[in-house]
């Protein structure tokens, strides 16, 4: 697997529209996201597209594969982060040039339903590709400081380290009040306790079992999964979707599953009654409840990237990325 070059001080980041458009934020919001991001050392840009919407609050096709290709080619940039999450960025597959890719490796990073792209990137490509903040989510203030650190540490180093716990999480809508939210302690908790390293694959799990059947599918067998949803889960259909992506891999060395919003009613009791219906989830580590997917805050991580789970000590350790 290949890993792109990790982002350096005065590097450009290109802010790319594949899902939902930017055109859905505010001035203001853009404005904070873009100062936050260079705050970090790095310049940000846009692509000629990004603020363009359609009837579905996205570009047309062409208009979004226009912005990743220059994205890709344009020698300046050196890392791409996705303005939001959406619907409809699968629509892209069958046009993106990955060979083109494959001549300019770099960062890409997003997550939610930028994990179709993400993922046809890493299994076209053989290139390690990031599930991790939006653009959009540097408009958040409360949590930030938890997704900056592990945001920096994947995508502007090197050296293996360990993803550990936020100390609170949320699951508001921070974006129409930043102020009045509600926080509670963050435990990552142990379904079937065991240590097993491996290559990480996932992301969102609905837009991961999109790609089955088509070209853009990775091979699952024997790689540690992540895999989270959104509100818009419920436990019959997150069942149903994590079902399904098992019987796609004949075996997977472990499981950590992202902490569900509460609207979805996946609550603790539905989990652990879905997942004692597989046995091949007793024989290897699981975690549960663990910082990714859609509350907050986040920690990035590489799609295509080696980590090692410790369900027994509830760890995460990033080992190559």
């Amino acid at each position: 697997m290949r890993i792109p070059k990790k982002l350096k001080h005065g590097d450009e980041v290109r802010i790319i529209a594949p899902s939902r458009s930017a055109g859905i934020l505010s001035e203001e919001g853009v404005q904070l996201a873009k100062e936050r991001l260079e705050r970090l050392g790095v310049t940000v840009s846009f692509g000629r597209h990004v603020f363009e919407k359609d009837l579905q609050n996205s570009a047309s096709i062409q208009q979004r594969i226009k912005d990743l290709h220059e994205a890709f080619s344009d020698k300046q940039v050196k890392g791409i982060v996705t303005v939001i999450g959406g619907f409809n960025s699968n629509e892209l597959l069958p046009y993106i040039d990955y060979e083109l890719i494959k001549k300019n490796p770099k960062i890409f990073c997003g997550y939610s339903d930028i994990t179709a792209i993400a993922t046809a990137i890493t299994a076209k490509t053989d290139m390690v590709t990031y599930s991790g903040p939006h653009f959009s989510s540097f408009q958040m203030t409360k949590g930030q400081e938890y997704q900056t650190h592990f945001f920096l540490k994947c995508l502007m180093q090197d050296a293996p380290f360990e993803l550990k716990p936020s100390e609170q999480w949320s699951d508001d809508a921070w974006y129409l009040d930043q102020e009045n939210r509600r926080f509670e302690k963050t435990a990552w908790k142990t379904y079937q306790a065991g240590a097993a390293s491996g290559t990480l694959g996932g992301g969102n799990l609905c837009t991961l079992n999109l790609l089955q059947g088509t070209a853009y599918m990775p091979k699952l067998d024997h790689a540690v999964l992540f895999v989270e949803d959104d509100e818009m889960t419920i436990p019959e259909t997150f069942a149903r979707d994590l079902t399904s992506l098992l019987q796609n891999v004949t075996s997977i060395k472990a499981l950590v599953i992202g902490r569900f919003q509460r609207a979805s009613g996946v609550s603790e009791e539905q989990l652990l009654f879905i997942l004692d219906k597989h046995p091949m989830l007793k024989e290897i580590p699981v975690l549960y409840d663990v910082d990714f997917g859609h509350t907050q805050p986040m920690f990035t991580f590489p799609i295509g990237g080696e980590v090692l789970v410790d369900a027994t000590e509830g760890t995460l350790k990033l080992v190559r990325f």
